[in-house]
């Protein structure tokens, strides 16, 4: 995309729209982003996590994960994150900033485990051990599934969104956040 006039109701309207078909395109660059996240030593911990669900009318963000992922655990503690997306196709970069909620138990999770639970996805989270810990020796028990899921779901709500499209035309960058949008210096 070379430096299109886009307004601010167009910017915002193409993020969501591409955020909403990243949750359905596997291909698609902003599938996988990178969240940053403070560990519980207090250093930045980054990670690739999957976008499951995109609301642009609730500004609100789905990810999936095992609840005993360390992650997790960082999250109870500190929910600030940052999300970062590339789109070499667009030429996009966006990092999102947000407050991430946990949901491991009620209707929410029970209907999105309907679903992973008859797919190849569901042993992610019924494995016997959790992710971060090390292999046992014995492969009986590394392979082993637990009798109940581990699926939490993660909700990002978005607080801000800075924008930057890369272009041989000059660079842009706005901020659109919960109060409004500013354009700013690449």
């Amino acid at each position: 995309m070379e430096n299109l006039i886009l307004t601010e109701s167009d910017i915002r309207q193409r993020i969501w729209m591409e955020l909403q078909r990243a949750t359905q395109d596997r291909h698609h660059d902003w599938r996988t982003p990178m969240l940053a996240t403070v560990g519980r030593d207090g250093t930045p911990n980054a990670r690739t996590v999957v976008l499951r669900h995109a609301d642009a009318k609730l500004a609100r963000l789905d990810f999936y994960t095992d609840s005993r992922s360390p992650k997790v655990a960082e999250l109870a503690v500190q929910p600030q994150v940052t999300l970062v997306f590339w789109s070499k196709r667009l030429s996009w970069q966006l990092r999102v900033r947000a407050y991430v909620s946990l949901q491991t138990t009620g209707p929410e999770v029970d209907a999105v485990w309907a679903r992973l639970s008859q797919s190849a996805a569901a042993g992610d989270y019924l494995s016997a051990t959790a992710p971060g810990d090390a292999l046992p020796l014995d492969q009986a028990a590394c392979c082993a599934q637990a009798s109940t899921h581990n699926l939490a779901i993660m909700t990002a709500q978005v607080q801000e969104i800075d924008w930057l499209e890369l272009a041989r035309s000059g660079h842009r960058r706005a901020v659109l956040g919960t109060t409004g949008f500013a354009w700013r210096v690449p």
